[in-house]
């Protein structure tokens, strides 16, 4: 979100810092840029796509629509529909020669060429997300939002409901905000819940299962301070806390099992394994963020996050945006972001023979390694008169990834396990209100 005029005050402003930055709780903050006029409806759109180099692609299609119903009241909802297609890591290692895998349902297998990272390179899915909330105030000083939403995938289903209280104290200099939610989330894999540890059968034989759907519960609890430091400058600190409970292992994901004798290579058979994580994980994260605008409007908005759950990963978030604002309603924004990630305690890119009946978790998905991505983007907008708004958004995001040097024996020294990545992002939305859409669509039928 932006500041917009000076003269719109502090309240205002905090508004905007409180609902950009309160997105721990599913489905309680305000969709970006929504900001209803008398008894219309607000509208914001965009159409996403994000594509990985040889990997995932997704298209994003967002609507959001808000209205006050009464004074400073709101009702506001959000769509979400997703189509993913691409390859996806299956968590093996490369080798020095040809592997075939069995594809998660058992009913056929694919091929991944030697020396290459191995991919599922039927990896495809829809997800449609449904988020409603009523925000309303319960004093001068006192607000309560409540909302609830739900996820649909090919696979899995999330439902969820939150509720937050916004305090104002200190002659609405400062707001002390609480938030809770509560999700429960369904899996129903493909092919059925494997056995953690359990061999991947060569096609065409079954896998071990443990039932055909699993689920888990993911509770998270917020505490915000939001402080008005001038008319131009606005911090806000959250400490947050989440649980997660019940299935947290990916059932598409398989470790590598090598020859015990450091060759590097794999098993004679039965060399894929599926892994392994802990039933329950607890995070927490500490974040920062600072707005302020400059005398000739421009827009400085810098945020840091750091965060450590008991799997023993710890992360550092830093982003940076400025908006320049120009004569005419025009705007360009840049965008750079940091994130650094140490590894999972039972993060390993291989195992040896006989070793995961020692262990009792394992896991080779990259998104629990060690990593840094680095995202650079430039957003250009345009404010109507009107009130409407067009913007197109573009980023590069690149990602390194650290081997795990105790995994690396043999003639896996020779390969990347942890190979780098890149993608890119395009976006493009648009704002308007209910009566603006109304007379555009008179003036197409006349």
């Amino acid at each position: 979100m932006q500041l917009k005029k000076t003269q719109q005050g502090p309240r205002h402003i905090r508004r905007q810092l409180a609902a950009a930055t309160c997105t721990l709780l599913a489905g309680a903050s305000h969709a970006g840029g929504l900001i209803a006029s008398g008894d219309n409806w607000t509208i914001d759109s965009a159409l996403l796509i994000y594509t990985e180099k040889d990997r995932v692609s997704l298209a994003e299609g967002i609507l959001s629509i808000s209205k006050e119903i009464d004074d400073d009241e709101f009702i506001n909802a959000r769509i979400v529909t997703d189509v993913l297609t691409g390859s996806s890591p299956n968590g093996a290692v490369p080798s020095n020669t040809a592997q075939t895998f069995t594809n998660p349902s058992g009913n056929s297998s694919y091929t991944e060429a030697a020396n290459t990272t191995p991919l599922n390179h039927t990896f495809k899915d829809l997800r449609n997300a449904l988020s409603i909330e009523w925000d309303t105030p319960l004093s001068r000083s006192l607000r309560g939002t409540i909302g609830g939403n739900v996820s649909q995938e090919y696979d899995y289903l999330s439902t969820g409901i939150s509720a937050s209280l916004a305090q104002d104290i200190n002659q609405r200099n400062t707001t002390l905000t609480l938030g809770l939610s509560l999700n429960k989330d369904t899996w129903d894999p493909v092919g059925g819940v494997p056995v953690g540890f359990t061999v991947m059968p060569a096609f065409p034989a079954k896998k071990d299962i443990d039932g055909i759907k699993t689920d888990k519960t993911v509770k998270e609890i917020l505490f915000g301070v939001t402080q008005v430091i001038n008319r131009q400058t606005i911090m806000q600190i959250n400490y947050s806390r989440g649980q997660s409970d019940g299935y947290l292992t990916d059932p598409y994901k398989i470790l590598s099992i090598l020859e015990n004798d450091g060759s590097g290579n794999l098993r004679s058979s039965n060399p894929y394994v599926y892994e392994n994580r802990p039933e329950q994980r607890t995070y927490q994260s500490l974040y920062w963020k600072g707005v302020h605008q400059f005398p000739n409007e421009n827009v400085l908005n810098v945020s840091y996050r750091y965060f450590w759950d008991d799997w023993g990963i710890q992360s550092h978030t830093v982003d940076l945006r400025y908006r320049f604002d120009f004569d005419g309603g025009h705007y360009l924004q840049p965008h750079l972001r940091y994130y650094q990630q140490g590894a999972a305690d039972f993060y390993r890119q291989t195992l040896t023979d006989g070793e995961e009946s020692t262990l009792s978790y394992a896991s080779a998905d990259y998104r629990l390694g060690e990593f840094v991505t680095q995202t650079i983007g430039l957003k250009y907008g345009f404010e109507f008169k009107n009130g409407a708004e067009i913007n197109f958004r573009a980023e590069m995001i690149t990602q390194k990834g650290k081997d795990r040097s105790a995994d690396a024996v043999g003639i896996l020294q020779n390969q990347q396990l942890f190979p780098d990545n890149e993608a890119y992002l395009l976006q493009g939305g648009l704002s308007l209100d209910s009566d603006m859409v109304i007379k555009y669509i008179m003036r197409f039928f006349k």
